[in-house]
């Protein structure tokens, strides 16, 4: 069922896409869907009523047709090996009677295609590790002239397992001089620093690719069923709209947890490595750091719940084991835990808290330039806490009321002006964003939302307007959904100067979100479900234009490595075209912000001319450049490392000349966020226009 948010005064009670991925967190409940047992009447009515639900909810409302079905058909193939190393053109092959009838078949529930699949993608990712022991136990020439392709995903697969294994073999061969490359340029920066006690024990490459393809194919090997019908199922959904996915139940799960900011668990968040599963970070004020006994690195080796029931964890996905770890708030958990190089287990005994993610909370500060005082914000999505919104929980957790807090203290201190920084944010939740946006206009419309049965205006809900001073927005190409829907509010209000990338992401649509475990429900039968995100409309700025796909080009453009980079949603396949309808009457905030911006793009680019730093910023985004356009990588070791030390010494020479800069502004070495720091500037400027 659709999440309805009622407890918010907007009609609109969507949320829109989270493009970011967020790390698997040990929170949530023991077992969780890996402890379900799926029948294949489970799977027929979750894969019937994911096509149903899609084909007639759409936003564009298409309709299956046999180039539909083709569609789903190879994204699915593209799905499992997107860069065409694994299936050759004699495997698709097999399956292309299905091809122009696989849409029709989701629809009734036929679910077999993506077992069939898979279990080519597992045979051939065995034989591929296979190959790689056998190649790397015999001689590698590593002098002769030959190429490998940069990105196979635009190339023709394999035509049969000759040309597969072709390309295995280069691929291996890529891998190893890789680790060759790294290990000779060590060797010759410990000669150039003389340091003979150094340890110059070599890595073992072969080792390291080894250890590598074990752990993915652990990953492939052990991979649910569910979550191997979810593949097929994300991979329909994908054919839609770009933004459209099927998640499975424990995907569906994290997604509340980045949305929420919140988990019961351990409050550690997990890697798989060597079979093992790791500790990469532990969350502040959680049970693991406070317990002292578990630290980085530590490898989780089995996790005993309160009733007795002990489960091994070795050579487990981490997507599995994370849900043995996950449990209810208050209840324990043992784990044995191994350290450095321990060889026998320590236990650990746990209890689950309801831990607060603060690392992706809002956050603010504020900066003084030649006696301004501007303050920052820095919001890394629009998140807010749906379920205890749904109870009509008052202090549920949510980016308008944190925001609101830190402009409460912000005004305490007499900040001059603002910068809000929405690089990074791929969106969250509509509601929130709209409310945020009131926190800075004075009435109007904050976006237009389309349906298919029509147009309706989402206003600013708040009659508070917490900050009235000058006011700029950084955002990127990864600034994406709501934090669009912010920006383009401002912007067309004239709040606020737009600064930073050429464009935003380009993310237009309104998703909605159903939850399957909730249908399922209709057939007396409950199991874990997923979740499936589609398009039902479109959103669009006051001033009519949609941000659909072209994004919102700023008022002033800054040099950023992130603006070279291919992002955005004009690279996705299946994205929605632009569009744009009537503009609505607005409340402009400032009539004379556009010749404001004028003398401000002046003063910016005549300090970024005489800025060092930045200069040096701008070298080292031409050498990303270079190396993002090309298309093959030499396999001579003696070509490759030619290419390697011409790149490297440029790469050092950015960043000592970066370093010696940055230790020369109040020896603040960390202060190498350029951006931002002329993101200051232009707020600070903007204050005394």
């Amino acid at each position: 069922m659709k999440r309805n948010i009622f407890a918010f005064p907007v009609t609109a009670a969507l949320i829109t896409a989270v493009l970011s991925l967020f790390p698997l967190c040990a929170a949530g409940r023991p077992g969780g869907s890996a402890a379900v047992q799926y029948s294949g009447r489970d799977f027929r009515k979750i894969t019937s009523m994911t096509a149903q639900i899609l084909n007639k909810n759409h936003y564009s409302l298409p309709a299956m047709t046999p180039e539909l079905s083709g569609k789903i058909f190879d994204q699915y193939f593209n799905t499992l090996d997107p860069l065409h190393m694994f299936f050759t053109g004699e495997d698709v092959a097999k399956f292309l009677p299905v091809r122009e009838n696989l849409g029709w078949q989701l629809m009734r529930g036929e679910y077999q295609f993506a077992f069939q699949v898979y279990t080519i993608y597992k045979q051939r990712y065995a034989e591929y590790r296979s190959f790689t022991e056998k190649m790397l136990a015999s001689e590698i020439d590593f002098n002769v002239d030959e190429e490998i392709v940069t990105d196979r995903s635009k190339h023709p697969r394999p035509a049969n397992q000759n040309e597969l294994h072709e390309v295995w073999r280069k691929q291996i061969k890529n891998d190893l001089l890789n680790f060759r490359l790294s290990e000779r340029a060590a060797k010759e920066e410990l000669k150039k620093e003389k340091n003979a006690n150094a340890d110059t024990k070599p890595r073992d490459p072969k080792k390291s690719i080894l250890r590598r393809q074990r752990d993915v194919g652990n990953s492939i090997n052990k991979r649910d069923k569910i979550d191997i019908l979810g593949l097929l199922l994300d991979s329909m959904a994908g054919t839609y709209g770009a933004h459209c996915d099927y998640q499975a139940p424990k995907l569906s799960e994290d997604f509340e947890i980045h949305m929420s900011l919140s988990l019961c668990g351990i409050g550690a968040t997990l890697t798989s490595e060597d079979g093992y599963i790791k500790v990469v970070e532990l969350v502040k004020k959680g049970p693991a750091e406070k317990s002292g006994k578990i630290k980085v690195n530590d490898r989780i080796v089995s996790v005993t719940q309160e009733d007795g029931e002990t489960v091994d964890l070795i050579d487990m996905p981490v997507s599995q084991a994370v849900q043995y770890i996950r449990g209810k708030e208050n209840t324990r958990v043992t784990l044995d835990i191994l350290s450095g190089n321990s060889a026998v287990p320590a236990k650990v005994e746990l209890v689950r808290e309801k831990v607060q993610l603060e690392a992706d909370a809002a956050k603010g500060e504020i900066k003084e330039i030649n006696g301004v005082k501007v303050g920052v914000i820095t919001l890394p999505s629009f998140y807010m806490d749906f379920s205890a919104a749904i109870r009509g929980d008052a202090n549920a957790r949510r980016a308008s009321s944190d925001v609101a807090k830190i402009l409460d203290n912000f005004n305490k201190q007499g900040i001059n002006s603002l910068v809000f920084d929405l690089r990074n944010n791929g969106g969250g939740s509509l509601p929130d964003a709209i409310v945020l946006s009131g926190l800075f206009l004075n009435g109007g419309p904050v976006v237009q939302v389309r349906y298919n049965s029509g147009t309706r205006q989402e206003r600013d809900p708040s009659e508070a307007l917490l900050y009235s001073g000058p006011m700029v927005v950084l955002t990127n190409k990864f600034s994406a959904s709501a934090a669009e829907i912010f920006t383009g509010a401002l912007s067309d209000a004239k709040r606020a100067v737009v600064v930073g990338d050429s464009r935003t992401f380009g993310k237009g649509t309104v998703l909605q979100v159903e939850s399957l475990s909730e249908y399922t429900n209709w057939f007396r039968r409950s199991v874990p479900s997923g979740s499936l995100t589609f398009e039902v409309a479109m959103f669009f700025r006051p001033a009519g234009d949609s941000v659909q796909q072209l994004g919102i080009k700023p008022d002033i453009i800054l040099p950023a490595l992130t603006d070279e980079m291919k992002i955005g949603e004009i690279y996705l396949e299946n994205h929605l075209p632009w569009a744009s309808i009537e503009p609505v009457k607005l409340n402009i905030w400032d009539k004379e912000l556009d010749k404001k911006v004028s003398v401000l793009k002046e003063k910016s680019a005549a300090r970024i001319k005489e800025n060092r730093l930045y200069q040096t910023y701008i070298r080292q985004i031409e050498l990303f450049r270079e190396i993002r356009d090309r298309k093959k990588l030499s396999l001579n070791e003696e070509k490759r490392y030619m290419e390697y030390r011409r790149e490297k010494a440029i790469s050092d020479e950015v960043e000592r000349q970066l370093s010696a800069a940055a230790e020369s502004a109040e020896k603040d070495k960390k202060n190498k966020d350029l951006v931002l720091e002329e993101a200051v500037n232009i707020a600070a400027d903007l204050s005394k226009l």
